[in-house]
């Protein structure tokens, strides 16, 4: 049961300096739960342990409830549309403080242009971003994408990096199973990558392949790592092709003989079985008539009956209907009706995007569980998949209450330190004197994602109250009108 919490000073939602007593403080280091106070004096944490309140000092009764560092969304895409919903209530309220964007080889360029923006309307959640090598791509090359680019082209997008890493980058993120990204060779990749490690930045992908050729899109973010000497990370790391199901182990032993050699290779991963994407990412060649293609497709990366319509702009009214349906629908086979739906999406210049179900529990059970692992959520504001509003709460239900995979102190090490360390921000995502005022109040006993494909939008339960940057952003199921939110930029030596 989730306590009513006691405030002894109504107009702390905004106050400088407040005490949270009793809480069960869950640190995000590893180290055990203990019970302590906790200070927070302007926008930091300025004591822990014993406390007792000063003259006119704000008071929080935690009641014997977990207070963590926010958690750090380090793959997300939620800062789209949150000019509208400044509230964030999908982040907020599973406890995400901080998300990072620029992901999958999108962002705006230049970035400088994006964070003047967050610092001239800010939200309620901290934001930092990556410079996506598709954006770049796609300023140099515009149309005439479907090809390797020159060492002009090549220098130009260099120039287009150099400038976001100046501006506060984390590094540099690719996409490249998403046009015009799949079309670049590895050594414009790697050309950027050095770029970007010039500045002390980070490479983040969605590889080459997350299905037919995972093992050599694997190798080469390993060998990025390798040459360009910078910390590297797969993106919502699985293995999508049911052709190496139960292959976790040999996926991660990579990652380890990667570390072993001196490589810093992480990876992050969201709780659920499905992805959300693009249809035509299923045909790497893009051969979308290729019959025998969609057949492939279908026996082996996703079967009709788990490839959902989330998006479908030539006819909206298929959109929560599957594959397998449409073709029933229109009395064809399942791979005619894979390419039709591709065809006309295509005729009309319009969107198709499905959630997939492709993965094996067992393997995300030991993608969670590997040390070098944080959360994601991979998610979007407005979206048919829950992950957007449901990951980071689902993984303390699943994963650390019902399954028992992880100690409570893990999970959140996972949500918070190690995913500021794995981003390279700095006196984020832990409870300690002078790291930002961060904190996530929830009861560990009942906090959970409600979140489903029926309803996406659903809210997590079992969260009390959230602060970003020492400002009470969500209390209670509702958000505050705070919006003390920051761009966070990447800072020299990080």
């Amino acid at each position: 049961m989730l306590f009513a919490l006691s405030l002894l000073v109504s107009a702390s939602a905004f106050a400088d300096d407040f005490l949270i007593r009793d809480a069960l403080l869950v640190d995000g280091t590893g180290a055990p739960p203990r019970r302590a106070d906790v200070r927070v004096a302007h926008d930091k944490i300025a004591a822990i342990g014993e406390l007792k309140p000063n003259p006119g000092e704000a008071v929080v009764d935690a009641h014997g409830l977990a207070l963590a560092p926010g958690f750090i969304d380090t793959h997300s895409h939620h800062e789209d549309g949150l000019d509208k919903k400044p509230d964030a209530m999908p982040v907020v309220s599973q406890g995400v403080t901080t998300i990072i964007s620029g992901q999958d080889g999108g962002s705006e360029i230049p970035l400088a242009d994006f964070f003047r923006k967050i610092k001239a309307k800010p939200a309620a959640i901290n934001i930092a971003s990556y410079s996506g090598h598709n954006s770049l791509r796609d300023k140099v090359l515009g149309e005439d994408f479907k090809r390797k680019a020159t060492p002009a082209e090549v220098e130009k997008m260099r120039q287009l990096l150099a400038a976001d890493m100046q501006a506060g980058a984390l590094g540099l993120s690719t996409g490249l199973e998403y046009d015009p990204g799949i079309y670049s060779d590895k050594s414009e990749v790697l050309t950027l990558a050095r770029e970007a490690a010039k500045y002390g930045g980070r490479y983040i992908s969605h590889m080459r392949s997350e299905d037919r050729e995972l093992w050599a899109a694997l190798d080469e973010i390993v060998n990025i790592g390798r040459v360009a000497k910078l910390p590297v990370q797969v993106s919502h790391a699985k293995l999508g092709m049911t052709d190496w199901w139960g292959q976790a182990d040999r996926f991660l032993g990579v990652l380890d003989k990667a570390r072993a050699e001196g490589i810093d290779a992480t990876l992050d991963v969201y709780p659920y079985p499905n992805w959300q994407s693009t249809l035509t990412v299923l045909w790497p060649k893009r051969d979308f008539e290729n019959r025998e293609t969609a057949e492939f497709v279908l026996k082996h990366l996703a079967p009709a009956n788990g490839l959902l319509l989330s998006r479908f702009t030539p006819d909206p009214t298929l959109v929560g209907k599957t594959v397998a349906e449409i073709a029933r629908m229109r009395g064809i086979d399942e791979p005619a009706a894979a390419m039709a739906l591709i065809r006309e999406s295509e005729t009309s210049h319009g969107d198709i995007e499905v959630i997939g179900t492709s993965m094996d529990e067992r393997d995300i059970d030991k993608l969670i569980a590997w040390p070098h692992a944080n959360i994601s959520s991979d998610g979007m504001l407005n979206d048919l998949h829950p992950r957007g509003a449901g990951s980071f709460t689902r993984v303390l239900r699943v994963y650390v209450r019902e399954k028992k995979l992880l100690t409570l102190e893990e999970a959140v090490r996972k949500m918070s330190s190690l995913a500021a360390k794995h981003m390279g921000l700095a006196d984020r995502g832990e409870i300690r004197n002078g790291a930002y005022a961060d904190l996530v109040l929830f009861d560990p006993a009942t906090v959970a994602d409600r979140a489903t494909t029926k309803e996406p939008g659903a809210l997590s339960v079992g969260v009390a109250r959230v602060w970003v940057n020492g400002s009470l952003v969500y209390q209670d199921g509702k958000a505050t009108g705070a919006r003390p939110g920051r761009a966070l930029l990447r800072e020299k030596g990080h």
